[in-house]
């Protein structure tokens, strides 16, 4: 029995001095920073990836896209769309009135320069805001 009374012996060899230690302090400090120092910089990646997102293409300036627009005020001055910047149906019939005129104002000062498209773009949109505005006056 006296071999099973021995038992285990641990020995201690790490060093234990002042420099071991503030050279283990500083490896630990250099590994904190540069964790941080890579989360900055992830970071700063993706704000700047995202500041070079564009916005999605512009249609092209033309009269149809110019009576388009228009058309789009008026339908949500009218309350028949959602307006983009409330996400709301409110109706503004003197301001749908001031639309569907300066579209027929437009009509009339581009008579005779239009193709025969544009024209009946210009002739159907405002038949339809016209009639659009005569139910909502009602």
């Amino acid at each position: 029995m006296s071999e099973e009374e021995k038992g285990f012996i641990i020995k201690d060899r790490r060093i234990f001095s002042e420099t071991a230690e503030k050279a283990e302090k500083k490896e630990e400090s250099k590994a904190a920073e540069e964790r941080k120092e890579h989360k900055e910089a992830t970071r700063k990646e993706k704000s700047s990836a995202e500041k070079r997102k564009e916005p999605p293409p512009l249609p092209e300036i033309n009269f149809q896209t110019f009576v388009f627009s228009l058309n789009a005020s008026a339908l949500v001055q009218l309350g028949v769309m959602e307006d983009p910047a409330t996400g709301k149906r409110e109706k503004n019939l003197p301001l749908a009135k001031q639309t569907i005129d300066m579209l027929s104002m437009l009509q009339n000062k581009t008579a005779g320069n239009l193709t025969k498209e544009e024209d009946e773009l210009l002739k159907n949109i405002l038949y339809d805001l016209r009639l659009r505005y005569v139910k909502e006056k009602g």
